[in-house]
């Protein structure tokens, strides 16, 4: 099958846009320009690949030609790039490269790691939980994933990066108040939770003599640095990053106890210059700021 570029363009830009008018805008075309290219695309496939919904989404279908696209255009970036570097009197125009991330990783070691390829490199970083982020490799919305998940995606590799350790943690007087006779007060005392696909505190919470029963108040606080100012304002108690953890003013719960979450670099097997210089400054910002890890087993 036969792929117009430019239909290709189309599809991603309605998807990264979000509408045929905005990708029309990137594109520097007209929205009926757009939406031509786009059916002119399903009728080759023979499958309705977007989802005209605000914003469109890509259907099951869509997502696998979305990949393509997104492939093809990292692909052509790279041999552009390579040309331009040929010629001393042209600067190579910056490659985009789509990332997905979890809040805690973004807010600790990995943006010093993609600074010093900002000059060649234009991010486009996702925040997502580390849990899902395999679903965007997935989706196509993302050519690599800081993950949890050590199963590659189809399609993709999978490297472990070590272990980011999280710590149960709150105030004095907060532990003062409300954990004077663990661990039954865990069932009361308030619990400080980034989303609701945040499992961190409930994971703790089930090591404890009954604790899966538990079903303390929540407070949800969807931002890495404000989720650590909440616990430590003394809304609740909070699996906090050990990169976070604030010099002082807030005491474990349990001495000694911790969660560490596993974290893997998934990216899509395609070779080119941008993957490649981001992958290399991930390892390394992870080997200085992660701990060790054991690999999990590969679902097959």
């Amino acid at each position: 099958m036969d792929f117009d570029t430019a239909q290709l363009q189309a599809l991603r830009a309605a998807v990264d846009e979000g509408s045929f008018d905005a990708a029309a805008r990137v594109l520097s075309v007209t929205p009926s320009a757009v939406s031509q290219r786009i059916k002119a695309l399903e009728s080759q496939t023979g499958r309705v690949l977007l989802r005209r919904t605000r914003p469109v989404t890509p259907t099951e279908s869509g997502r696998a030609v979305l990949r393509l696209a997104r492939q093809l255009e990292a692909l052509t970036a790279d041999v552009a790039d390579e040309l331009d570097g040929e010629d001393v009197s042209r600067s190579p125009a910056p490659v985009r490269l789509p990332l997905a991330v979890n809040a805690d990783s973004l807010s600790t070691w990995l943006l010093p790691a993609l600074a010093p390829l900002a000059d060649s490199i234009v991010f486009e970083l996702v925040r997502e939980d580390e849990s899902h982020t395999a679903e965007l490799l997935r989706d196509g919305a993302v050519m690599a994933a800081v993950s949890a998940t050590a199963t590659p995606v189809q399609g993709c590799s999978s490297e472990l990066l070590g272990a980011m350790r999280y710590q149960p943690l709150a105030t004095p007087a907060f532990v003062s108040r409300w954990l004077g006779d663990p661990p039954r007060a865990f069932a009361e005392a308030p619990v400080v939770v980034f989303d609701r696909r945040d499992e961190l505190q409930h994971r703790f919470l089930r090591t404890l003599p009954g604790g899966a029963a538990f079903d303390p108040p929540r407070h949800y606080v969807p931002g890495s640095a404000d989720f650590v100012e909440a616990v430590r304002l003394g809304l609740g108690w909070g699996m906090i990053p050990e990169l976070q953890r604030p010099p002082a003013g807030l005491v474990e719960l349990a001495p000694g106890a911790y969660i560490d979450v596993p974290l893997y670099w998934q990216q899509w097997q395609l070779r080119t210059r941008a993957l490649e210089q981001a992958a290399a400054a991930v390892r390394a910002a992870a080997a200085r700021a992660l701990r060790p890890a054991v690999p999990q087993p590969a679902r097959p």
